[in-house]
């Protein structure tokens, strides 16, 4: 379609490019509801255990008297699930946050011969734009005529302002025009945008979590014991009822014994569900989110969080993460590079002429506290002069910045008629044939290369440079007057959070925009890369095959030049190599791979898409900060780990006990009301107390785990087969041993005997939670540090000691006497001495950091 520019299109053509090429909207996939969410978060391999759990007591167990374990696990189920939908149900509005933002934006086009103001989604292809200062630009589109300064760098992450005319005339949805204005026509609109193209795929699904993945390990880990325990009690059962019997059984006489077999395997199974599992993980996630919000870390997405304690690999943009992303003067120097840091300390010879060159040639103006005008090099130089007095002299002409000079020019009354430049250096040089001394002499200007070798000295630690140059006789010969070097500066504790992340063996690989000198220079800085190191364009990388990146990411420290794709594309090809990868960015180009990468890092001074993708925002755009999500999300893995070992341990008791009790004549030794409490204890309050564990800087220092490490290790499988088999063995020698019968009184009942078991149960699981919350032979330390994990413990063994004497007929309890009490106790205790002799063992097998 041919528009007339003057006229713009008319109705009919508006009509016919819409139907044509579509609306400026970016359509979006249907999203999922908060039902559907929860359907989805069922699927989570353990609370899947819980539901067959729940199937089977329902289908083979379910009594009156089976009701509170039955609602116990419904219970947990629900929760889990219930609040990992609320968490996810957020992160699903990103796409719709990214169309709210652009339905009611106005744009100013001509159409039918008038200029007039519409909605940015009813452009369509062909469509007149006037293009002004401030304006964002609504679509992909051309410059017909005039010349703007345009900031790309939400989509291209770089934060130099490009010139956009006839000859570069190709400008993109989502930049903002920051100087001067232009006549734009649109191209292409919606989804056929770049920032449409990023949009879209920023609705792909992103790979499963490393906790997701661990958790369905770790299910088929439980589901194959307790089908194994399951099993071997149906076998050992019939084969003892058997041998009982002389083998001499019918058929219809065994029946009845197999179904109890069945139910009591069955049983097992249940048993062997760690319900409480789902729970713990949903509190220490939530706890955590909550302690790191105080630290200026808002988590969007709950398991990003134990994510981030993951992550091998940490893809982070340069502009406006490890530097503030906009410049700053850093000092200015004369033709003879005597630096001075502020315009005060010039030499008083040229000190007029610097303040003319930098005060009347420049945009910019002081609008009380704040810089208005002009683009990001003339604030940045109106910041460093600190005033925009331009009384003492009269402008006579101005010629501004172009992206083909490379230069801009005022002219003032000084000295009859002063013309003054400021530009590239390459450029104005060539000009000059003379230069001004520091004392105001002037000389011929002879070794223009040594001037503009220095120079690039100056470009290798990251530098902008500008050259000053003025014309006493309107142009007809200049003279160099000086420069002034600018930076984009690194951010408060960049460095510290560099070094931490790189000690704690994350891989740092710095994604750019910008050159490739000015990407070195900083990461040679911040000592993200050395000699030895790899730094690469986006041509380059794009130039290589999938295989040879891989074999090359190991060593590659910076991608310079990059484009929106090439994000994308390492961190899929970091997860090929069965990586944890986190990203760090802050513009609508970071968004796919925010989303795309295990643990998306968004700025709090982002972009809102950049936002609505991320898992965590970082609130106060420090990467100090990261460190904290890094710590905080080591120390709930390990948390979990802990709880496990926990649970697990008891677990394997109580199966253990079904296994072996039928034999020896133990049936039922806890009560379903008594079972009730054991169950809240395990799994509420222990969950609750685990969730709680500090935040060591010590999990720093560790290498992090790989994506495909399993939950349960060599250590934990010992601790739990170890503490579960001790803790079952004390159980049955405290039911059968005729030493403990010796000890408590004697009943009819044996009510102070299973009175005491009772107590010898929770207090073996209160003992056995200090050994499971360290791997350190004191079992005590860093305990002050979870002050929750105290009280619970406290409220636990309080509640216990209440119940024995005062439980009664409800709990079948009865009060003890003081030997009786602290015999139980005592024998409880004795799991702390063990444990102790298990990691002595360990520690000298060189098997320490259990977990």
């Amino acid at each position: 379609m041919i528009t007339n520019i003057k006229k713009g299109l008319n109705n009919k053509e508006v009509i016919d490019s819409r139907k044509r090429h579509g609306k400026n909207k970016i359509e979006s996939k249907k999203r999922n509801t908060f039902i559907k969410l929860v359907i989805e978060s069922l699927g989570d391999p353990i609370i899947k255990i819980l539901i067959i759990a729940l199937a089977i007591k329902l289908l083979f167990l379910f009594k009156s008297s089976d009701i509170y374990e039955t609602l116990g696990i419904v219970v947990a189920i629900f929760l889990a699930s219930f609040i990992s939908a609320i968490s996810e149900y957020g992160s699903e509005k990103a796409f719709e946050k990214l169309n709210n933002e652009n339905a009611n934006y106005k744009v100013k086009v001509i159409r039918n011969s008038k200029k007039i103001s519409i909605n940015m989604e009813d452009l369509v292809v062909g469509d007149i734009v006037l293009l002004e200062s401030g304006d964002k630009i609504p679509a992909d589109g051309k410059i017909l005529f005039g010349e703007v300064g345009v900031d790309e760098s939400a989509l291209t992450g770089e934060s130099k302002e490009k010139y956009k005319n006839i000859s570069n005339n190709e400008v993109f949805q989502g930049s903002i025009v920051t100087e001067k204005s232009a006549t734009m026509i649109v191209t292409n609109v919606g989804a056929s945008t770049l920032y449409g193209s990023i949009a879209t795929s920023i609705q792909e699904n992103t790979v499963e979590s490393p906790l997701k993945s661990r958790l369905r390990t770790l299910a088929k880990q439980i589901s194959k014991f307790g089908y194994i325990s399951a099993f071997l009690i149906l076998l050992s059962y019939i084969l003892n009822v058997l041998i009982t019997n002389n083998f001499n059984m019918t058929f219809q006489e065994l029946l009845p014994h197999f179904f109890y077999a069945l139910t009591l395997s069955v049983a097992v199974i249940v048993m062997a569900v760690p319900e409480g599992l789902p729970m713990m993980i949903t509190l220490v996630l939530s706890s955590n989110m909550k302690r790191l919000l105080k630290r200026n870390v808002l988590v969007k997405k709950l398991v990003g969080i134990e994510t981030s304690g993951s992550i091998n690999i940490l893809f982070t943009d340069k502009t406006g993460t490890l530097t503030e992303g906009k410049l700053k003067v850093i000092n200015i120097c004369d033709s003879e590079f005597n630096e001075y840091n502020s315009l005060i300390n010039l030499n008083k010879n040229i000190y007029d002429l610097f303040y003319q060159s930098l005060i009347y040639n420049n945009e910019s103006f002081i609008d009380k506290e704040s810089i208005e005008g002009g683009n990001s090099t003339d604030k940045a130089i109106m910041a460093f002069c600190k005033t925009d007095n331009k009384d003492k002299y009269a402008i006579l002409n101005k010629e501004p910045f172009n992206s083909k000079n490379k230069y801009s020019s005022v002219t003032t009354n000084y000295n009859s008629e002063t013309i003054f430049m400021k530009g590239a250096p390459e450029i104005l040089i060539k000009k000059c044939n003379k230069y001004i001394k520091s004392n105001g002499e002037i000389r011929v200007l002879i070794n223009k290369e040594k001037i503009i070798n220095k120079i690039m000295d100056k470009a290798l630690l990251g530098y902008r440079t500008l050259a000053f140059c003025l014309s006493f006789d309107k142009g007809k010969s200049y003279i160099l007057l000086g420069f002034i070097f600018m930076k984009d500066s690194v951010r408060k504790n960049t460095y510290e959070g560099i070094r931490i992340i790189k000690k704690a063996g994350i891989q740092v690989v710095m994604v750019t925009g910008d050159s490739k000198e000015t990407a070195y220079a900083v990461g040679k800085e911040l000592n993200i890369i050395n000699d030895k190191d790899l730094i690469l364009t986006s041509d380059e990388f794009n130039s290589l095959s999938d295989e040879k990146v891989k074999e090359l990411l190991p060593r590659l420290k910076i991608l310079a030049r990059s484009l929106p794709n090439d994000k994308n594309r390492l961190v899929r090809l970091a997860q090929e190599l069965d990586l944890t990868v986190g990203m760090t960015g802050d513009g609508v180009n970071d968004a796919p791979a925010l989303k795309r990468s295990d643990v998306g890092f968004c700025l709090g001074s982002g972009t809102e898409v950049a936002k609505e993708t991320s898992d965590i925002v970082i609130l106060d755009n420090n990467i100090m900060s990261i460190t904290s999500a890094i710590v905080y999300g080591r120390t709930i893995f390990k948390s979990i780990r802990k709880f496990i070992i926990f649970q697990l341990s008891v677990n394997l008791c109580a199966v253990l006990l079904s296994l072996i009790g039928p034999f020896i004549g133990i049936m039922s030794p806890i009560t379903v009301i008594q079972m009730l409490w054991i169950n809240m204890v395990i799994d509420t309050f222990a969950g609750l107390a685990f969730s709680y564990e500090p935040a060591l800087l010590e999990y720093m220092e560790e290498i992090p785990k790989k994506r495909s490490e399993r939950i349960i290790n060599k250590y934990m499988l010992n601790q739990i087969i170890c503490n579960g088999i001790y803790s079952t063995l004390i159980c049955i020698w405290f039911l059968k041993s005729n030493l403990v019968k010796s000890i408590y009184r004697y009943d009819i009942s044996n009510k102070y005997i299973m009175t005491a078991f009772f107590g010898l149960f929770i207090f073996l699981a209160i003992f056995n939670a200090f050994n499971a919350r360290t791997y350190r032979i004191n079992i005590l330390s860093n305990i002050l540090k979870n002050k929750v994990f105290i009280l619970i413990i406290s409220f636990i063994a309080i509640t216990q000691i209440i119940l024995i004497y005062f439980g009664g007929y409800i709990f079948r309890t009865t009060g003890l006497t003081f030997i009786e009490f602290d015999f139980m106790l005592l024998t409880a205790f004795s799991i702390v001495p063990f444990d102790f002799i298990r990691k002595v063992i360990l520690k000298k097998r060189k098997i320490v950091r259990g977990v």
